[in-house]
């Protein structure tokens, strides 16, 4: 008697596809035949396998609730036979994966960011299945770095990259960035990898994204530091500064008496997130001095000298 496919992969009926998702990465983790020698480790990473091929698609999960173990056969010819259009089950190998999103990754148009991760199980555990099957396969997916500045990071947009191809040939992509995307994140693009074989569709191409150090702006997390050098007449006396930031021109409102390292905060307008609260952007005061006086100013300084009997010193 075949095994119920949600107490294969520990759900309940009413499970999510996220709690479905999670769950089978737990499991084909830890029987993937690669890192589990014990005997019956191929038999249950099969099971598993073939409980999330048919829970995580709208369509046959709902005719596996409906007809259980017979649900196959009210699929239509093509299903569960490994024919065209049949998804891949007891009968043979399915054609390739499912589109959309792999798991792990965050959509953004016709990319998808890798949100963490250093293994791909989506490509490892679909790859290891439709080998022993045989058949059309997944190509291979390409990786490359994507350079980007801050600024380009945080306001996002498109961009045209020039890769080398195996034939040694070049070729342009067009990536769309999607704003607030970080250091270490990969971007997705579907399609662009290596051809598939026996007609299996084609790999993706995976772009690391590297941001450039920045002598202006220090990047921590998703906020953003940058040092706001100011005279001393605007720390003294307060004022309103315009300056330059990664996503545009920002007014920051220095306060009276503010003293060099002193931290302004604008919040939210620091690097994006497209998935929770936006970081911050810190301005740190640097009370700049000129490096030479004109004779009018020399005599106000003194005068100033003179008339302050303020001493920094004593504040330590």
């Amino acid at each position: 008697m075949a095994k119920d496919h949600y107490s294969v992969l520990g759900v309940p009926r009413t499970a999510k596809p996220d709690e479905i998702q999670r769950a089978y990465r737990k499991l084909a983790r830890k029987y993937h035949p690669d890192v589990n020698r014990e005997p019956d480790a191929a038999d249950k990473f099969k099971e598993i396998g073939e409980a999330y091929d048919t829970l995580s698609d709208p369509e046959t999960r709902a005719r596996y609730d409906r007809f259980g173990a017979d649900y196959r056969q009210y699929a239509g010819s093509a299903a569960g036979t490994g024919g065209s259009g049949g998804r891949w089950g007891s009968g043979g190998p399915r054609p390739g994966p499912r589109p959309g999103p792999r798991p792990g990754r965050g959509g953004y148009g016709n990319v998808d960011v890798e949100m963490g991760g250093d293994v791909d199980w989506e490509d490892l555990l679909g790859g290891w299945f439709r080998q022993q099957a045989g058949g059309p396969a997944l190509g291979a997916d390409h990786e490359a770095e994507l350079w980007l500045t801050l600024e380009e990071a945080v306001r996002g947009g498109k961009r045209t990259i020039r890769l080398a191809q195996p034939d040694g040939e070049t070729r342009n992509y067009d990536v769309d960035v999607p704003p607030g995307v970080l250091d270490g994140q990969r971007i997705r693009l579907a399609g662009e990898g290596a051809a598939g074989r026996e007609g299996g569709p084609p790999g993706d191409l995976l772009l690391t994204v590297r941001i450039q150090p920045d002598s202006r702006y220090r990047l921590k997390g998703r906020d953003i530091y940058f040092d706001l050098p100011v005279t001393p007449s605007e720390a003294a006396l307060g004022s309103k500064i315009k300056a330059k930031a990664p996503a545009g021109t920002v007014t920051i409102t220095v306060p009276e008496g503010s003293s060099s390292g002193r931290r302004l905060r604008l919040r939210g307008q620091g690097m994006p997130n497209p998935r929770g609260l936006p970081g911050n952007l810190y301005a740190e005061i640097k009370i700049m001095v000129p490096p030479s006086l004109s004779k009018e100013e020399r005599k106000l300084y003194e005068k100033l000298a003179s008339a302050s009997d303020f001493n920094p010193r004593e504040e330590q």
